[in-house]
Order: structure tokens, then C-alpha cells, then sequence
């Protein structure tokens, strides 16, 4: 199956104990630097093979075994390419009465300009209280139950209940809130189109209120400004407040249709039939074609088998961000001019992919590998390299890959996405 569908209407518009891996991220945000390393790979395979990898001084166990691609790579990697992966428990956690957040960003991730992330906590009853922000919000629920609303300009609002597996957006400047629901509340992870974007710096309806002369905020609501002591004087952020009744009672109490948003902004996409399934795994794609409210950010859901590939690929319109969420693979991605590098990935680690840069992802666990892969654009698209190959006439393909016809016409002829063990 195709998975490259443009949007013709907008076709521009997915370890506590390593702390010391953060070091290994440089302050440089290019993902490859101006040189290739002068090595190759008969010298790499040498070293490998006798004493010269050996390492007698000090060594982080720890770190070096979550990420053995580093530690002692594939003769096949070369050159200087910067990192591609950093971890949320490398993140600092900010705690509050009623949930945590923390956050992965350009500052934590250099080579990552175009997307941040965000993890986020709320026990039930938790509120991240009503704020709005400067980029667009795409969230997918890891876990729990929680309760959304989000208002629209001309005064409607959309209010849903979301659980593991479903997505949201709220658009930029659009107001909204977020609450863990029983029996334990929720855990999420938030995505922006804006690399830098930070969490800590939304604005919020508590901060904003706390900044606003007292006579002022008393004739703004028309009431005296006595009866507006007890606004906080504080920024909220999260805090603890009671669990909601029904759905449909909070629908009701605003208003019940003649105030509901004609737009859904909630999608439930772990319960979607899959875009593309073989014996290799499965694959969901979510964007504007299928979740219209979603115009800045496309994602694919993607599950592969053990031993199984996420076969090679590149995405020709928006670098890659990604979101590991059980099993463990590795990726090499390759950088051109003869760089390239492999690093390993487990549960809770974001990886990240420049736009048109090739690369795969393999199942070297013994459980099925589930990540999230997110793209700032409206539509998702990639390139197979197996499909490349077999749609160029043979007399070129055997000319630049130097096999015989039979070798050649064993190469899948169509895009498989996922390829089995």
C-alpha cells in the first residue's frame, strides 16, 4: 500500500541511570559535520576484531550497554555525525500536586529545529490548567483517561473524553485545558511544531490574572473587586482539583449544541483499522487526510516484529521525530557524503531523522517494537528504496547495483514499509 497521500488543499502544511549521556549531545545543531572521518571500513573491522577496541580505562556500564551501536559500531558507520537520540528520564521532572511534565527540546536535542516533545503526568482530578500557547499541540495518550476541552475563536467549544491510544490538536493561540479522570488519571506525550518551544513558558489563565491590576480584572468581569481576593496570586500549571462527572453533563453545562465546535479535535487512532499490516508488523498513519483538524503535524503509529524492519526509506517532505514506546531496535541514519551512524533505542527515547536523510529501524529485541514517528506537515509521505530500485528500468538498476537480472527481480517490487523476519 501507497502511504504517501498529499493534502492537495495544503500540501506543506509523528533511564535515570544515564545521566551522563547528556555530554554526548554537542551544542552544534548540524547533524553531520564538513568532514568525513578518515577511516575505513577493512581499518574499522581490523580494530574491532583485535586489541585496538579495547577500552582499559573507566567505563559507564550502564550507558555503554544502552547503546552498544556507540560503544562499538557497524563497520559500516563513518564520519562525524552528530546524536540522534536523547531519552526523557535524562529530562528533568518538574512535580506538582496533581502531576508531573518534562520535557525534549532543541536545547536537549540540538539537531531537532523543527519539533519538541513533552511528557506529561496528571493523576485523577489533575488539571494542566486552561492556557494556550504559541505553537500547535499534538498529543497521543500513553496511558489512563483524561478529559479535554479546547475553544474555538467564534466562541465554540469541543469538549471529549481521551484514552491510551487516542490523539489530539489543539491549534496555536486556541485556549485549552487537560484532567486526569479515574480510576488513575493519565499520562501523555505532546508534541509542537516549534523546535525550541518550551513548556514552562505558555501562557496561562492563573499567571496572566495574577498580572492584571485588581480595578481592571474588576471591570473587565463586573464584579467588585472584593470579590476577587481569592484569585490565585500565583501561576497554577498543575494542580489537584475534584474528577468531573459525565461527559455529557459537561457538555450540557455550557451550553450543549448551540455551543459545540463543528471541528473534533480528538482522534482515535490506536483503534483505527492499520494503513499497511504484513507478517512483518503494522503501521497506522494519522494526518489531515484522516484527522482534519490536524493541519501541522502527521504521525504514523508504527509496531514491527521481532527480527523484523522498518524497511529503508526517507521522508522527502519533513524531518522525522520519534517516540519509542516499548521493545528495543536500533537505526542507522545516513547523513551523505559517506556519513553515517548507528544508535540504539529503548522504551521512553526520542530519535530524530532529518528530512530526505535514508534510514531503517530494526527489531533487535525479542518483543514487538512500538514506536511514534511525527512530522511537521500537514500530510505524511516516504520513499522506498526497494520500490526506487524496481521501478527504474532493469539495464539501470543492474548497472548502479552491479547484480544479474534474478537478483534484481528479487527485490520487493512495492512499498512493504515493513518487512518480516
Amino acid at each position: 500500500m501507497d502511504s504517501s497521500r498529499p493534502n492537495q488543499n495544503d500540501p506543506l502544511s509523528r533511564r535515570s541511570f544515564l545521566g551522563a549521556a547528556a555530554a554526548a549531545i554537542s551544542a552544534s545543531a548540524v547533524m553531520a559535520a564538513p568532514f568525513t572521518a578518515a577511516q575505513s571500513e577493512n581499518e574499522i573491522s581490523k580494530g574491532e576484531q583485535n586489541h585496538s577496541a579495547s577500552n582499559p580505562g573507566p567505563v559507564n556500564k550502564a550507558i555503554a550497554g544502552q547503546n552498544p551501536s556507540s560503544e562499538l559500531p557497524p563497520d559500516t558507520d563513518k564520519g562525524d555525525v552528530s546524536p540522534f537520540w536523547y531519552s526523557f528520564d535524562l529530562s528533568h521532572r518538574r512535580v506538582q500536586d496533581g502531576g508531573w511534565t518534562r520535557q525534549v527540546t532543541e536545547k536537549d536535542l540540538p539537531v531537532s529545529r523543527d519539533l519538541a516533545g513533552v511528557n506529561m503526568r496528571l493523576i485523577a482530578g489533575g488539571y494542566r490548567e486552561l492556557h494556550w500557547h504559541t505553537a500547535n499541540e499534538w498529543a497521543f495518550m500513553i496511558y489512563g483517561h483524561a478529559r479535554v476541552t479546547v475553544m474555538n475563536p467564534d466562541g465554540t467549544i469541543f469538549i471529549d473524553d481521551v484514552s491510551e491510544g487516542d490523539l489530539w490538536y489543539f491549534p496555536a493561540g486556541f485556549p485549552h485545558s487537560i484532567q486526569g479522570l479515574g480510576p488513575d488519571g493519565c499520562e501523555f506525550l505532546l508534541v509542537f511544531d516549534e523546535g525550541g518551544f518550551s513548556e514552562y513558558q505558555t501562557f496561562l489563565l492563573s499567571d496572566w490574572l495574577a498580572h492584571t491590576p485588581p480595578e481592571v480584572l474588576s471591570k473587565n468581569f463586573g464584579l467588585p473587586e472584593s470579590a476577587l481576593h481569592n484569585l490565585p496570586d500565583d501561576e497554577l500549571y498543575i494542580f489537584q482539583g475534584t474528577i468531573p462527572g459525565s461527559l455529557e453533563d459537561d457538555r450540557k453545562a455550557v451550553g450543549g449544541k448551540a455551543v459545540e465546535s463543528k471541528i473534533d479535535y480528538t482522534f482515535r487512532m490506536k483503534a483505527m483499522n492499520p494503513t499497511v499490516a504484513n507478517d512483518g508488523g503494522e503501521v497506522r498513519i494519522v494526518d489531515s487526510n484522516v484527522f482534519g483538524a490536524s493541519k501541522a503535524i502527521a504521525a504514523a503509529l508504527v509496531r514491527v516484529k521481532p527480527g523484523g524492519l522498518r524497511e529503508l526509506h526517507w521522508h522527502p517532505n519533513a524531518s522525522e521525530w520519534q517516540y519509542w514506546i516499548s521493545g528495543t531496535g536500533r537505526m542507522t541514519v545516513f547523513a551523505s557524503s559517506g556519513k553515517a551512524r548507528t544508535m540504539n533505542f529503548n522504551p521512553n527515547d526520542v530519535g530524530f531523522v532529518p528530512a530526505v536523510a535514508g534510514h531503517y529501524i530494526e527489531n533487535i529485541g525479542t518483543e514487538d517494537l512500538v514506536f511514534l514517528e511525527m512530522f511537521r506537515s500537514s500530510y505524511y509521505s516516504d520513499v522506498s528504496l526497494n520500490q526506487w530500485i524496481r521501478r527504474v528500468p532493469l539495464q539501470m538498476a543492474k548497472e548502479h547495483l552491479h547484480l544479474d537480472q534474478a537478483a534484481i527481480e528479487t527485490i520487493p517490487d512495492r512499498k512493504k514499509v515493513i518487512i518480516a523476519k
